[in-house]
């Protein structure tokens, strides 16, 4: 039994979900903890800058080898809805001060605008080494 270009396009994109939500868990998911410097009195976090660097360069490869089975056009708009909701979720849950909302919305530009260049660029490269249309 074979299944269909749609049937493929539609698991990919619940396995791209799957493991976008994973990246959210594994690098941001846990962390709720704020850091208060004692001399200054300021207050950081929850997440560290090595954190937050590794999600992005996970998401980055995530990205780059979901468009070798799915479309950049499917990878960047499922990446972009399903980290920015793991994201919201957690960050709405625990805000009283309603700042969340400007956080989700640089959450969903910097995560649209990643995805997109990533899942873009990645296509293109493999169009290229493989001698294909450019």
């Amino acid at each position: 039994m074979t299944a269909t270009r749609g049937t493929r396009a539609l698991l990919g994109a619940l396995y791209l979900a799957v493991a976008t939500v994973g990246v959210w868990l594994l690098w941001l998911g846990w962390d709720t903890g704020y850091t208060v410097d004692p001399q200054t009195g300021s207050t950081s976090g929850p997440y560290a800058a090595w954190q937050v660097i590794g999600c992005v360069l996970s998401l980055v490869l995530l990205a780059a080898l979901a468009v070798r089975r799915l479309s950049p056009w499917l990878v960047a708009p499922v990446m972009t809805v399903v980290f920015t909701t793991a994201w919201t979720w957690r960050a709405a849950s625990s805000d009283d001060s309603g700042l969340w909302v400007v956080g989700a919305v640089l959450v969903f530009v910097g995560t649209a605008i990643g995805s997109t260049v990533v899942s873009l660029g990645a296509r293109w490269a493999s169009r290229r080494t493989a001698g294909g249309p450019s």
